[in-house]
């Protein structure tokens, strides 16, 4: 006997929103305007990564009642928001900080490794009809593609307004994780 799964309406509907978010991110990030500074490109492929989870974060609290997960996706919206203001910031002074040909293609392999497994995991992570739960899995790759990146972009030569900005993200979203690891425990007891 086979079990025959299937998605309710609403979790159709969140799940149509965030796919689209999640290939206009994977969108955003590909087609990014490059240049020979790992900071100007860490920039603008980290932008549309933030703006993805700010999205998809209005996208769940459309749907979930959870005091615990709306603190969560209120908090991830206030802090991603504040770091594109931060990258923005900084933009025209660290896009004057070159790299050479070799430091750009070590990063860029490194970016792709990344990215690559973060979409593969945040586009298979839903498991079911329960939403709240479906959110963490996949904003968690979420979360640690971003580390991943700052990491990255920390091994080379990048601008000096960059640095604490990364190390910003870096702080916030492994605390983020371990949040969201600890409301889905309490969720699947």
């Amino acid at each position: 006997m086979t079990n025959q799964f299937r998605f309710s309406d609403c979790t159709k509907d969140y799940l149509t929103q965030f796919y689209y978010i999640l290939d206009e991110m994977i969108h955003g990030m590909d087609c990014a305007q490059l240049n020979d500074s790992i900071s100007h490109n860490f920039i603008v492929q980290m932008i549309p990564h933030h703006q993805a989870a700010i999205r998809m974060c209005e996208n769940v609290l459309q749907y979930t009642q959870d005091p615990a997960l709306r603190k969560i996706a209120e908090n991830i919206i206030s802090m991603q928001t504040c770091s594109i203001r931060n990258m923005e910031s900084v933009m025209g002074q660290c896009s004057c900080v070159t790299n050479s040909c070799q430091d750009l293609k070590l990063y860029a392999r490194r970016f792709h490794e990344v990215t690559h497994t973060m979409f593969h995991e945040m586009d298979t992570a839903c498991t079911d009809n329960n939403i709240n739960t479906n959110f963490i899995y996949e904003m968690i790759p979420h979360h640690e593609g971003a580390i991943r990146m700052c990491e990255n972009a920390l091994r080379f030569c990048i601008c000096p307004g960059l640095a604490p900005i990364l190390e910003s993200i870096i702080s916030s979203q492994t605390r983020g994780i371990q949040e969201m690891r600890q409301l889905l425990s309490c969720m699947q007891q």
